[in-house]
């Protein structure tokens, strides 16, 4: 096995005592940063060259904090002034998954860059911290490079907003296949429309 493979192995069996003293002491590190930080390499090398990393000019990580649990509505003093339908402030669900929310806020932080995919790297028992990739799409060294220059088309702009990344997809339900699936592509919405919808001819 390489390095990579012994590292991956590693990775997990998170209960092991090296996993858990490492977490721990990083957990604390992450803590007194900023929300979203620029990583000088990645946390997880062995993760991040699955997704698509390379060390190489134009390629970046930034690590990103995301708040875990339930979404709390933004209300002031938690008065919600409206029908009592609406008078929920706690325990209301998120329509998108908390890595996509990661990425989202790099791609805010970095709107000249393009994002590649995240990974995990640590949580506690009120933030989840995700280790983001993304490529400078106008860097020589990218654009010359025939396996990751399709992300330098301007379709790929803000990719990560319009649930296009891994986590996106996975949250729009498009992480299987076959007979179960049938409903979710394009998309739910996409898929109820066609078959909802009536098409008439002009003249009939």
């Amino acid at each position: 096995m390489g390095c990579y493979r012994y590292l991956q192995e590693l990775w997990r069996k998170k209960q092991s005592d090296t996993i858990r003293f490492l977490l721990r002491i990083r957990c604390w590190e992450y803590r007194q940063m900023s929300r979203v930080v620029r990583c000088s390499r990645p946390s997880r090398i062995d993760k991040a060259r699955r997704l698509g990393y390379k060390t190489k000019q134009g390629y970046s990580v930034f690590r990103a904090r995301v708040r875990r649990g339930d979404r709390k509505r933004i209300a002031r003093k938690g008065q919600v002034t409206g029908k009592p339908k609406y008078h929920g402030i706690h325990q209301l669900k998120n329509e998108k998954n908390i890595r996509r929310i990661a990425e989202e806020r790099v791609g805010r932080v970095a709107p000249n860059l393009r994002v590649l995919n995240s990974y995990w790297v640590n949580q506690d028992t009120v933030w989840k911290w995700y280790e983001v990739i993304c490529v400078d799409p106008f860097h020589p060294t990218i654009r010359s490079d025939p396996q990751i220059n399709w992300i330098c088309n301007p379709v790929h702009k803000h990719r990560e907003c319009r649930g296009l990344t891994s986590a996106g997809k996975i949250g729009r339900g498009l992480g299987g296949k076959g007979r179960r699936y049938q409903k979710n592509r394009p998309s739910r919405w996409a898929n109820w429309k066609r078959n909802n919808l009536i098409k008439l001819a002009r003249y009939r």
